[in-house]
């Protein structure tokens, strides 16, 4: 009488998942989520810092050390009593208009440098983004200057004027926008060009209904960091604009803490944080635009 031991394929052999121990797995894995959550911690952090304080009764910073010790609308109430809403609406005149304004002028010039072949084009290029590593806040002189000596010409380009302010941010809209844009356009392939033009599209044609659809998502990039930038700005908006009146967001609430003996931190960390709702509210509608603009403009040249 014979007996047969029958092996199983290796196929069918089941496979026990390893323990980890604790030790590889922070050092595998683990570390990366302390890192981050360090991160959220130290970002987060000031922010509720800054709600709490708005929340405060006082109107000092100190008094918010225990977080919502006391909890008040009062700040935000108190904000009807000031120009803040004034200067929100100049703000976001001011933001909306400069950020549709550097996406016309920078899509419009990234067009032209992907699409045509020229003299200089290169040359151009390369200034545009040379140009662009200056700061307009290290020509808040030239610009004031300029801008009283308009004023005598053309009022309405003068001093205290949103009009004159928006100028000079579009005067800057140009460069790194440009070239990210130009980036992105190389993107979308000149064949669509060439079928539009035997279809008999225009130039004009072809960039408004085509192009500019296929670019979307850098499009809305560069609005979206045109508008923040623009909404944060203070230099230049300090320099140009006199009068409360016409004041932005970020000269208003200075001008609530400038003085270090009648500082009110209380309305100022409530319009702040009021400040940043259109913000946030802008970077949640076009957050689905957001990655792949960045990254497809920044990789095809």
């Amino acid at each position: 009488m014979t007996t047969t031991t029958t092996t199983a394929p290796a196929s069918s052999r089941v496979a026990l998942p390893r323990r980890t121990s604790p030790a590889r797995w922070f050092s595998d894995l683990g570390w990366r989520h302390l890192v981050g959550v360090l991160a959220v911690v130290y970002a987060g952090f000031p922010l509720v810092y800054v709600v709490s304080a708005s929340l405060a009764d006082g109107g000092t910073l100190t008094g918010s050390n225990e977080l919502f010790a006391s909890v008040s609308t009062a700040n935000y109430v108190a904000l009807g009593d000031t120009r803040f809403w004034t200067w929100m609406g100049n703000t976001l005149v001011v933001a909306v208009v400069t950020g549709a304004g550097t996406v016309l002028m920078g899509a419009a010039a990234a067009y032209a440098f992907s699409r045509f072949r020229f003299s200089g084009r290169r040359v151009g290029l390369t200034a545009l983004l040379i140009i662009q590593m200056f700061p307009q806040m290290l020509a808040f002189v030239a610009i004031f200057l300029l801008c009283i000596s308009l004023g005598d010409v053309v009022p309405v380009l003068g001093l205290d004027s949103k009009l004159a302010l928006i100028c000079v941010y579009l005067g800057g809209a140009l460069g790194v926008n440009t070239f990210l844009m130009y980036g992105f356009f190389n993107t979308v392939p000149r064949e669509i060009d060439e079928a539009a033009k035997i279809d008999g599209a225009s130039h004009a044609q072809i960039y408004w209904t085509i192009v500019l659809r296929l670019t979307a998502p850098i499009l809305a990039v560069v609005g979206l960091l045109s508008f923040i930038a623009t909404f944060g700005e203070f230099i230049i908006a300090r320099v140009l604009l006199q009068s409360e009146e016409s004041w932005t967001l970020a000269v208003g609430l200075y001008g609530w803490v400038s003085s270090l003996l009648d500082a009110n931190w209380g309305l100022f960390t409530a319009g702040a944080v009021l400040s940043a709702l259109p913000v946030l509210a802008l970077f949640l509608f076009l957050q689905k635009y957001i990655v792949g603009g960045l990254t497809a403009g920044s990789v095809k040249g």
